[in-house]
């Protein structure tokens, strides 16, 4: 095995990494292994994961249930295309999803990734409404301060103003926007805060497709958490303005909001449903959209008389069979509390930071825990802070946010939250 630093000069060179560039200067950390909620680097520190490799990873790393799940699949196939081709795997997976998403949704198209489900969802009601020959309906509305990844059509519907794509605004096509509601997740939604999404329905509904939001927590957009009431009101003004509701699951699915889905907490069902990360317990990519059959019979009968999508490794056996593990897992587990005693361990202790004068905000929802601060973070300097106090926290903008693995024992997660007041307490206001 080479050398940490011949590693690192090499990685410096040649390789790109997310929101980053060739030779940066922000810290890059090797890693040797995982296992649980535990992260050694080539160096020999070991951290603590407080981020579930961006919320993924919810059963841990190196978990056997897993491991074998793919080495059983491994022995029949590791990929068969999904043009003309089915297997076990896929059905039994897409039957899974069926089962336990909003009854509405009976279809499944397995995708590569979170963006890429998006872009089939946005494809999906766009050729909905052109095979009831209304083409006009063709335009997305959305809330901002949203994130829906970073393909084009997601980065679209992504905040405009405050997100991560404006350098491509000229490029993207022209989306509508709401502002964003003020009311938080135990606060009731006031008419003032669904004017701005109604009043675009009122005036454009004519050619909106569907309306598209990530429910009741706002992720890589802000780590907003709203209320359930506004989620309802919503649905209500889809099916009055006859919109379809995409919701997109991808960072709140699979428990960690609370509920098994994010909008069971305002008892709804979408139209179309996107699901990603978690899928695989952080395995390995694989993402899946689910709509109504009444939106599948609709592509089904109209022109050209099939869904213009294919993915080259859709459904993938092995990601497929790891899914169902995983899935399996968590159903099996008693996931519930288990995340209401994150939740209530992360409440009780990143309150501590709360009266920093450098502190906006701190907010804590399922296994999700944030502290907004009034000004962004020096990742440059702040990184290597957590990694010293023994604990992988990647922060961005003005938020340090926590998301870690299911399995973390409360000792570990109390040692994830001390180092995370320790560091956030040493911030220059």
């Amino acid at each position: 095995m080479q050398s940490q630093n011949a590693l690192l000069e090499q990685d410096r060179q040649h390789v790109w990494h997310p929101y980053s560039a060739i030779q940066a200067d922000t810290p890059i950390y090797p890693v040797k292994s995982a296992q649980g909620v535990r992260i050694t680097l080539m160096d020999g520190r070991v951290l603590i994961d407080g981020m579930s490799s961006w919320w993924s990873a919810i059963h841990g790393y190196n978990h056997p249930v897993l491991n074998q799940a793919i080495s059983t699949q491994l022995h029949d196939m590791a990929h068969i295309m999904f043009g003309g081709l089915t297997h076990q795997p896929a059905v039994d997976l897409a039957l899974q999803l069926v089962k336990i998403t909003p009854e509405p949704l009976q279809t499944v198209f397995f995708a590569d990734s979170g963006s890429v489900a998006i872009e089939v969802a946005m494809k999906m009601a766009i050729q909905y409404w052109y095979a009831k020959n209304q083409s006009q309906k063709a335009k997305l509305l959305t809330i901002r301060h949203g994130y829906h990844g970073d393909t084009f059509g997601a980065m679209s519907v992504s905040d405009p103003v405050n997100g991560m794509h404006s350098l491509f605004a000229n490029t993207l096509i022209k989306q509508l926007f709401a502002a964003a509601p003020n009311c938080t997740f135990t606060q009731p939604c006031t008419p003032e805060d669904i004017a701005p999404l109604e009043n675009q329905l009122k005036e454009n509904h004519a050619q909106i497709a569907a309306i598209i939001l990530e429910p009741i927590v706002q992720g890589a957009g802000g780590m907003r958490f709203y209320s359930p009431e506004y989620l309802q009101q919503v649905r209500e003004l889809c099916t009055q303005y006859d919109v379809l509701l995409i919701v997109d699951e991808i960072a709140t699915g699979f428990g960690r909001t609370g509920k098994l889905f994010a909008c069971e907490h305002a008892e709804i069902a979408p139209d179309i449903l996107c699901l990603g990360k978690a899928l695989t317990g952080g395995y390995m990519t694989l993402a899946a959209t689910l709509a109504t059959q009444e939106i599948a019979d609709t592509i089904r009968l109209g022109e050209p008389g099939l869904f213009m999508h294919g993915p080259t490794f859709m459904a993938n056996p092995l990601a497929c069979a790891t899914a169902l593990a995983s899935l399996k897992l968590l159903l099996n587990s008693p996931w519930q509390q288990t995340v209401r005693t994150i939740e209530q361990t992360l409440a009780t202790g990143l309150q501590a930071c709360a009266h920093y004068a450098h502190v906006k905000d701190v907010r804590v929802l399922g296994a999700i825990g944030v502290i907004e601060l009034h000004h962004p973070v020096d990742l440059k300097t702040l990184q290597p802070k957590f990694v010293d106090a023994g604990v992988w926290v990647r922060p961005f903008n003005k938020l340090i946010y926590l998301m870690p693995p299911f399995i973390i024992s409360s000792t570990e997660l109390n040692q994830l939250i001390d180092a995370v007041l320790k560091v956030v307490a040493d911030i220059e206001p």
